[in-house]
């Protein structure tokens, strides 16, 4: 069978982010994988996964790079965050830690990538309800003052780790339709691509993943 040159007429490029241990690649292997990965090993730099979905009736490719939530890994990261066009920026709602450090992440966020960048927060592990110790409320308000989108999901489950990367992709979408996205500019984190090839391999798969620190 011969594959179309290009089954997707977008690439999107994500990051997910947040503290060590919140299950930021468990929720990557999740929606690439559809399986939960429950000896999740701690990211050592980035780990990289794709997808392609259909957003408002177009194949949209997301390139997603799972990001180390260490403090030591945080300047090999932080490269990263440059010209992304979603972030999924994760807390665990059983550590108030985790939620408590948001502000830093969102802080880096919205310093290393451009102002059109859509921000999505995740509570993770929504299914460990006993053990809640970040009420939905008020993750939901911080999310609100701090003009953000807001899921709680849960990456053993399944529970809205779809619709996570989905609504993201959304208003990505949506930012290109009306304009407020440049699709020229270089940190838009965006690329559209022809129904047919011009020539060449594909611009976004030409950067090599790093899966591990070098340091």
């Amino acid at each position: 069978m011969t594959a179309a040159p290009y089954n997707y007429s977008f690439i999107f490029k994500y990051i997910i982010i947040g503290d060590m241990g919140v299950g930021k690649s468990c929720l990557l292997h999740q929606f690439t994988e559809k399986k939960f990965m429950a000896d999740c090993p701690h990211t050592i730099g980035v780990e990289f996964g794709t997808r392609i979905m259909e957003v408002h009736g177009q194949k949209v490719k997301l390139q997603i790079w799972d990001t180390a939530g260490q403090e030591r890994f945080r300047a090999v990261t932080r490269s990263y965050y440059r010209g992304a066009a979603g972030a999924l920026m994760v807390y665990d709602i059983t550590r108030r830690s985790t939620y408590n450090h948001l502000s830093s992440w969102l802080t880096d966020a919205r310093n290393l990538t451009n102002p059109n960048t859509v921000i999505i927060l995740i509570g993770n592990k929504a299914d460990l309800e006993a053990q809640r110790d970040v009420t939905y409320e008020e993750a939901k308000q911080f999310a609100d003052e701090n003009g953000l989108l807001f899921l709680e999901a849960s990456a053993k489950t399944g529970e809205n780790v779809e619709e996570a990367f989905l609504e993201a992709a959304k208003r990505i979408y949506q930012n290109i339709q009306d304009g407020s996205l440049d699709l020229n500019a270089a940190e838009s984190g965006v690329q559209h691509k022809p129904s047919a090839p011009q020539g060449g391999r594909l611009n976004s798969d030409s950067q090599s993943p790093k899966e591990s620190c070098s340091c």
